[in-house]
């Protein structure tokens, strides 16, 4: 195949994960919906940034390092659910306390640590990396072309950052915006709920050793 053949069939799969419900998914959402736009936007650039960095890491053979090392991929594994648990608990405590709405809150600060949350959620589960070898190994060439090394990370983050961008435009509507307000006690506490489940499987599947 020619390199944009392969590079459609990448990015083509790689929408496909992308919108895959998991932990980044409830952490963008979540801010779009509980601070503004412009925090859900910050953190669609940081789930983008993380995905370019796990699509450069595999491109550069951390996955065999990690296939090597087995304990190493592991303890990867369990500190990310344990990032995951304690956002959870953040998330979970903070439940029952009153919201200011994003437009009192849109400091340059608060949507760099909305960058910072999501690009962290987004490199807190390793498994993204062996994903991301995984569909490299089955749809790139054995030499890979200089021209796939740039557009392989700039096709992940145009997936990564663009499809949270739909998620966050979404759920900064009004609407949604109105429901969270109404129920945000509740929705919360199942947002931590499910991001709880998530770290707690990642940290299972660890010290498990699978």
């Amino acid at each position: 195949m020619s390199s944009l053949s392969v590079f459609l069939s990448i990015v083509a799969t790689l929408s496909i994960g992308a919108m895959s419900p998991g932990p980044s998914f409830v952490m963008v959402s979540r801010i779009a919906v509980s601070r503004s736009r412009r925090d859900g936007l910050a953190a669609a650039l940081g789930m983008g940034l993380g995905g370019v960095t796990f699509s450069i890491l595999a491109l550069a053979g951390l996955t065999a390092l990690l296939s090597q090392f087995e304990w190493l991929y592991l303890a990867l594994k369990i500190v990310g659910g344990v990032y995951l648990i304690y956002i959870a608990f953040r998330i979970w405590q903070g439940a029952s306390e009153p919201l200011e709405m994003g437009e009192t809150t849109m400091g340059t600060r608060a949507v760099g640590r909305s960058f910072i949350s999501a690009f962290l959620t987004q490199i807190s589960n390793p498994k993204t990396i062996v994903v991301y070898a995984s569909i490299f190994a089955a749809l790139l060439p054995k030499t890979i072309p200089l021209e796939l090394f740039v557009a392989v990370p700039l096709g992940v983050f145009a997936v990564e950052a663009g499809w949270y961008t739909i998620v966050a435009y979404a759920f900064s509507a009004r609407h949604p915006r109105r429901i969270y307000l109404s129920a945000k006690r509740w929705i919360d506490r199942l947002a931590g709920t499910v991001m709880a489940g998530l770290g707690l499987e990642l940290v299972i599947s660890g010290l498990r050793g699978r």
